[in-house]
């Protein structure tokens, strides 16, 4: 297992770095100068000039490259061009917010997707198929900011049961933190969850034909010890798969779910980075998302192992 490890590691070094290049090179080639902003209504060519030297920009592109590389290696990310705050330090705020979003969302739409998905490979061809697809297929037509918007009118307008925006972290309060994160959790579970439904479904339906699950029924198992103990653990390895991979997404595609319900988090700092050409807080958040993919993609490794025990010896 550390070998796999170690091999996964040595690997994501040259993606990092791929990375890091085309964020950087990319963002010098879009139209506009950030600098702009910063001088303020007159612009005056000193004020440019000064503001150009103070943050590198005088120097050639490679240049740049070289010294934010630097940086890097010494654990600085740089500060943002619009607020001064230091780079790790607007991270350091938002993506614990994003972070606890995404586990609640992703802990939703497993404990709906597994049941669902299992039942309806199980009951093929029967109305509770039909029903369990239908379900899927609503999940993933409707859109996530209009299901958000629905809730709130309904949950908290209405009903008065929920907090229609805000958050608290689990450590603050774990109980307000259920209140403010139930909703939008949700929101985004539910999408995952119809994903991860379908191809629930289409393991479970593969596992199921296979030979072994015959000779269990032969045997006279129970036929839940033969979906649950036999068939279901040999489903899951792509499902944990898509889950990470999934995961990953969730940290920098919650934006529009942090929009509706004016959530602090991950997503809305990369939007406002973006539109405000702020390069060091974009590469920051790009870096971090690029190492959160890899780490998901490492910990769907280690758990093929865990689930497959016959992926040791591979």
């Amino acid at each position: 297992m550390w070998s796999l490890i170690l091999r996964r590691l040595l690997v994501a070094i040259p993606t990092i770095f791929l990375v890091m290049v085309f964020v950087f090179i990319l963002q010098r080639m879009l139209p506009g100068d950030p600098l702009l902003v910063m001088a303020g209504e007159e612009r005056d060519p000193a004020v440019l000039e000064e503001l150009r030297k103070l943050y590198g920009f005088d120097r050639s592109v490679p240049v740049q490259f070289l010294y934010w590389l630097r940086e890097i290696a010494s654990g600085n990310f740089g500060a943002s061009l619009r607020t001064g705050a230091p780079v790790t330090e607007l991270i350091g705020q938002t993506l614990p917010v994003t972070i606890q979003l995404a586990v609640a969302s992703l802990i939703i739409a497993l404990l709906i997707d597994i049941p669902t998905g299992v039942l309806a490979a199980v009951k093929k061809g029967t109305w509770l198929d039909y029903v369990a697809n239908a379900i899927s297929l609503s999940g993933l037509s409707i859109p996530n900011f209009w299901l958000g918007i629905i809730l709130i009118l309904f949950v908290s307008v209405n009903l008065r049961w929920l907090p229609a925006s805000g958050f608290v972290s689990v450590f603050d309060d774990p109980a307000e933190a259920f209140r403010t994160t139930i909703m939008p959790a949700f929101v985004l579970g539910s999408g995952l969850a119809a994903t991860l439904m379908r191809h629930t479904r289409s393991a479970m339906l593969e596992v199921l034909r296979l030979d072994y699950v015959r000779t269990a029924r032969a045997k006279g198992l129970l036929e839940p010890a033969v979906v649950l103990k036999h068939a279901l653990r040999n489903a899951l390895v792509p499902i944990v798969t898509l889950s990470t991979l999934l995961f990953g997404q969730l940290l920098a595609g919650a934006v529009l779910t942090e929009q509706v319900f004016t959530i602090p988090g991950f997503g809305k700092l990369i939007v406002d980075a973006v539109f405000n050409r702020d390069y060091g807080v974009v590469q920051g958040v790009v870096l971090c998302t690029a190492i959160a993919f890899i780490l998901m993609n490492l910990i769907a490794d280690v758990l093929y192992i865990v689930i497959n025990p016959r992926l040791r010896t591979a």
